[in-house]
């Protein structure tokens, strides 16, 4: 066990050493093109001037509230996004009324623009959390629903018909037999449902928002904050990439379990 820990670890180490190579080259040109004069201080900061500009929001407090808000924001819409995508997905996959019922529906909502839903949640929520979640619940809600629907409609029959053959039916048969089946593609739906999310939080930030990220790169743009809006993509891509790669050690854990 210890070795097998260790050649993970290892393994670990080498995968994240290898995916440090593009992001420290794209740093290293980003230093070069500012150094050269490629571009103005306006058009593109130097990597130290969004550093500065992110020590200065750290030190007043402000950045961790940004952060803060947003992840919650996120996390909170994701959670809800993907249970509903989850429990339709499996009705919708597993009843042919269903399909026939809802599929048309959900298909038309899906090709909605996030920006499209502003306006009307603004008028039926009105201007506070609850506009914002329900815009990142909606663009989580897609991704799991349209992978898990595809899955379960292509489970193995043999599974199904071992599992009625037990006495397994209803909410039993799909627990133990159908969602452990397709088990990756439903993990496959929550890893783009949470890229979805993140994606969904600038225009639900939009909103009448005084705090958050997506607050932060709209207010650095209107105000000619390069500086803070480069600082706000930064923390998008690697706090993004933390959730995600959260999201990936959970999806090991499942597969091993359950697939």
């Amino acid at each position: 066990m210890r070795r097998g820990s260790q050649g993970d670890a290892a393994g670990g180490l080498k995968r994240a050493a290898i995916g440090a190579v593009v992001p420290l080259v794209l740093l290293a040109l980003w230093q070069w093109s500012t150094s050269a004069g490629l571009f103005s201080a306006v058009q593109l900061p130097a990597p130290g001037a969004v550093l500065a500009a992110g020590a200065e929001l750290a030190g007043r407090g402000e950045l961790w509230q940004h952060v803060g808000i947003s992840t919650q924001r996120v996390l909170l819409g994701f959670v809800i996004g993907g249970a509903l995508g989850l429990a339709f997905g499996s009705l919708v996959g597993l009843s042919q009324w269903a399909d026939r019922l809802l599929s048309p529906t959900i298909g038309a909502l899906r090709a909605v623009p996030s920006l499209a839903w502003v306006p009307l949640l603004i008028l039926w929520l009105k201007i506070g959390e609850n506009s914002k979640v329900t815009l990142i619940v909606i663009g989580a809600f897609f991704p799991v629903f349209t992978t898990v629907y595809l899955a379960l409609r292509y489970v193995d029959r043999k599974l199904v018909e071992a599992g009625r053959a037990f006495g397994l039916t209803g909410l039993q048969l799909l627990t133990t037999i159908q969602l452990p089946a397709v088990v990756p593609a439903i993990f496959s739906g929550l890893r783009l449902a949470l890229a979805q999310a993140w994606l969904f939080l600038v225009a639900a930030e939009l909103i009448a928002s005084s705090m958050g990220l997506g607050f932060l790169l709209t207010d650095s743009q209107n105000n000619g904050r390069t500086d803070r809006l480069l600082l706000a993509i930064v923390l998008l891509a690697v706090i993004g990439k933390i959730t995600d790669a959260l999201l990936g050690v959970a999806e090991r854990w499942a597969v091993r379990r359950w697939a």
